[in-house]
């Protein structure tokens, strides 16, 4: 019998996929990519319009030696690679790098990794798509031209081991505007009034609003004033009903925000256990099997086969009325659809039936996504709702106020899927009736102040990106892992926080590169990069509208950033030693005094920018300092001798507060 090869990245795949194929096919594993740009050089020849100059990444040698050997004994060879460019353009260069034979090769591909999808990818093998090869290929010497014409910059006027990027600057600009926002920011002070009602024999009083939510305490005490009494009628009553959507199954981009805000998962944790459950799970009785389809999507279609079978299994265990009417996304440019959803790989497996066979985080993840998709095919829920508006019994003024309750009527998707702004059940409201007159227990007001806009964690920084169309599916991960593995932002408590290393790199990135960190253009270039993969667009024709404009800013910058403060900052602290003025110099963690006078003088101390605000408690400079972790806080300089600190940026006028 002919003799088969397949071929995959990783293990767990080949693993899963052997299972099968049977004994006729022989599986083997790239472990990723074979062929590469080099590290040590641009690997661009700009003489030769742009082509790039690929070599076997190191130690991958004995591999494609085996590989070879395989290649050889084998009658037919499929390259069975990840369903996107980068999957593409891994199989692309494995046939480069095995020299196969066009006739001998073919390609193949499938969005879940099941025994029908994998067997029916073979009847279907096709050609390598060259275009999705050049899609990778442009981001490929794009993000290569950027990062290697940029960094040496950065090398020179911060210090050695920075990077910069197309994607990662772009979004460090985002975490560096948003904490900007969030410092520059005044609290402006505001009142609310709640009338506490007794509505009915042995009941705690509910609390009503005023309608007015937002007041000086000029209103207020006008309000406070006019609406003294101890009675109010009951004005109205209004009863509604509402429904909640059920929701659309996960995207990559979705998957991470929601496994983020409900599992407390990273983005990169996120997806490394979701390439475990499409790989292939040990399930008992069955083997190796992927779980969940391809992970890597932008796109929220299902597949007909997987909805009948969704629908089928919601009408068994719940009931007809729990099956939802088919519904699709607003279409979007910006989407392509290539991949369906992340979904299960099949509905009867059900979270409860495996928990056992995964770890736990697998099955949490695992739940999560089974779930979501489950929701997808199911009802909407119907809430009925009370809204009470009650009128101060007063000369003075029309002065109302408004409590609401909800309960569910049909809960539909909701059976298996909360989200996160699920409203809580309230029927507080039940026994009142329209003219009542109920007795106000007390008035109570409240001081507020508002709020800056939030840090952004990583849930939230991935949905801007997604909005603002900076990076794709496969890049949201690794581009927040790049910005945190260069200390240019820090995460505490799931927010992120930029570190001075981070303001310094943005500093230079907006001062000379301007378009490269505008998320419009980011955005743009990943337009171009969809248009490659549509076959609409040569690729070479963006790198040669790109990189002139990018080599004369780099040009330009190494002239003119030397005549703007990027030297050493003078500061206002003299030498003990010599007497010199210390100057700010960029460490490993942050800003340090250092004298001028090196190597003669080899003296530093710690730096402290000051906030002009004294410490309430010493009377010392409050300055500005970093945790560990790089976070900015507010200390005085005298510490330990005082414990002054606060989170946030501390105003003179209200310090003591």
């Amino acid at each position: 019998m002919a003799k088969n090869l397949v071929i995959v990245e990783s293990p767990a795949k080949a693993k899963t996929i052997k299972k099968f194929l049977g004994s006729n096919y022989e599986v083997i594993a790239s472990n990723g990519h074979v062929r590469d740009l080099p590290k040590s050089q641009m690997g661009i020849d700009f003489d030769n319009d742009y082509e790039p100059k690929y070599i076997t990444i190191r130690g991958k040698g004995d591999l494609l030696s085996e590989l070879r050997k395989e290649v050889k004994k084998a009658d037919k060879v499929y390259l069975a690679t990840d369903p996107d460019r980068e999957g593409e353009a891994i199989s692309y260069h494995l046939s480069i790098a095995l020299k196969l034979d066009k006739k001998k090769y073919k390609r193949i591909t499938f969005n879940e990794i099941t025994k029908n999808a994998v067997k029916d990818s073979i009847k279907h093998a096709r050609d390598i798509d060259m275009d999705l090869v050049d899609a990778q290929q442009a981001r490929r010497v794009l993000d290569r031209v950027v990062g290697y014409s940029i960094s040496p910059l950065l090398w020179e006027k911060i210090k050695r081991g920075l990077s910069a990027g197309r994607v990662q600057s772009a979004a460090l600009k985002l975490v560096c505007d948003r904490e900007n926002e969030i410092n520059a920011f005044v609290p402006q002070e505001y009142w609310s009034l709640n009338a506490h009602v007794i509505t009915g024999k042995n009941l705690k009083p509910v609390e009503f609003h005023f309608t007015d939510e937002k007041m000086t305490k000029e209103e207020l005490d006008k309000v406070m004033a006019a609406a003294d009494g101890k009675k109010m009628l009951v004005e109205s009553i209004k009863n509604s009903e509402k429904t909640k959507k059920s929701p659309l199954p996960f995207t990559t981009s979705t998957l991470q925000q929601d496994a983020g805000t409900k599992l407390n998962f990273s983005t990169s944790k996120t997806m490394r256990i979701a390439q475990q459950l499409y790989e292939g799970v040990e399930v008992k009785g069955r083997g190796s099997i992927g779980l969940i389809t391809y992970l890597r999507t932008d796109s929220t279609r299902i597949s007909d086969e997987a909805d009948s079978a969704a629908r089928s299994y919601i009408e068994d265990k719940f009931g007809a009325n729990y099956v939802g009417r088919s519904k699709t996304a607003k279409s979007d440019k910006k989407i392509q659809d290539a991949h369906e959803a992340i979904r299960p790989t099949d509905v009867s497996l059900t979270p409860v039936l495996l928990k056992d066979q995964l770890s736990r985080e697998q099955f949490r993840l695992y739940q999560l996504i089974y779930n979501r998709f489950l929701a997808s095919r199911m009802s909407d829920a119907v809430y009925e709702t009370n809204t009470v508006t009650l009128k101060a019994d007063t000369k003075k003024g029309d002065y109302k106020f408004k409590a609401s309750s909800t309960k569910v009527k049909f809960e539909g998707f909701l059976a298996v899927y909360k989200p996160e702004d699920e409203e809580k059940e309230n029927s507080k409201l039940s026994n009142i009736k329209e003219k009542d007159v109920l007795t106000v227990e007390s008035l109570e007001e409240k001081q507020h102040f508002t709020q800056p806009p939030a840090h952004y964690t990583e849930s939230l920084l991935v949905r801007t990106m997604e909005e603002l169309g900076i990076g794709r599916p496969s890049t949201y991960a690794p581009t927040i892992s790049t910005l945190l593995n260069r200390r240019y932002i820090v995460k505490e408590s799931k927010n992120l926080y930029m570190t001075e290393l981070g303001e310094a790199v943005n500093e230079i990135m907006n001062i000379a590169f301007p378009e490269i960190v505008d998320t419009s253009f980011t955005a743009n270039i990943e337009s171009l990069l969809d248009d490659i993969e549509a076959g609409n667009i040569n690729w070479k024709v963006v790198v040669r509208n790109f990189y002139p404009d990018l080599k004369e800013s780099v040009d330009n910058a190494q002239k003119e950033l030397e005549h703007i403060k990027i030297e050493d900052e003078v500061s206002d602290t003299e030498c003990e030693l010599c007497g010199r003025m210390m100057v700010i110099k960029y460490g490993s963690h942050g800003k340090f005094l250092a004298c001028p006078g090196f190597p003669e003088c080899k003296n530093t101390k710690p730096y402290f920018e000051k906030t002009g605000v004294k410490c309430p408690k010493c009377n010392a400079d409050i300055v500005i300092k970093k945790t560990r972790k790089g976070r900015r806080y507010y200390g005085c300089v005298n510490n330990p001798e005082c414990d002054y600190m606060s989170w946030s940026k501390p105003q003179t006028e209200n310090i003591s507060s």
